[in-house]
């Protein structure tokens, strides 16, 4: 019974986090320009975020010297400016990571 009202909570806040724009800023309200700023900067400061989280813990004196982490982000970065898909740029840079990290480094 615990199993199922967590489920029917977490399904409740994630419907009211995304009907919630909707039901202030409907059609007849104007969207404030703070929301819409936001809007604007925020996916690419939570990018820059987790950025530097996955990165804290690298150690750039010893092997392999952050060189797969470098390759890495070269991989998402080439592949973003190239396709500008962030869906395939993370997913293919994840990937070609995990390879560097379990077959080459």
């Amino acid at each position: 019974m615990y199993n199922i009202i967590m489920i029917a909570v977490m399904a409740l806040v994630t419907m009211l986090t995304r009907f919630l724009p909707f039901l202030i800023f409907g059609e007849q309200r104007k969207t404030p320009e703070i929301i819409l700023y936001l809007g604007k900067v925020l996916p690419c400061a939570i990018m820059g975020m987790l950025v530097v989280y996955c990165l804290k813990d690298v150690a750039v004196l010893s092997a392999p010297f952050g060189i797969p982490e470098l390759l890495g982000i070269a991989v998402v970065a080439a592949l973003h400016i190239w396709k500008r898909n962030s869906l395939l740029s993370i997913g293919i840079g994840t990937a070609f990571y995990m390879v560097l990290i379990q077959v080459v480094f």
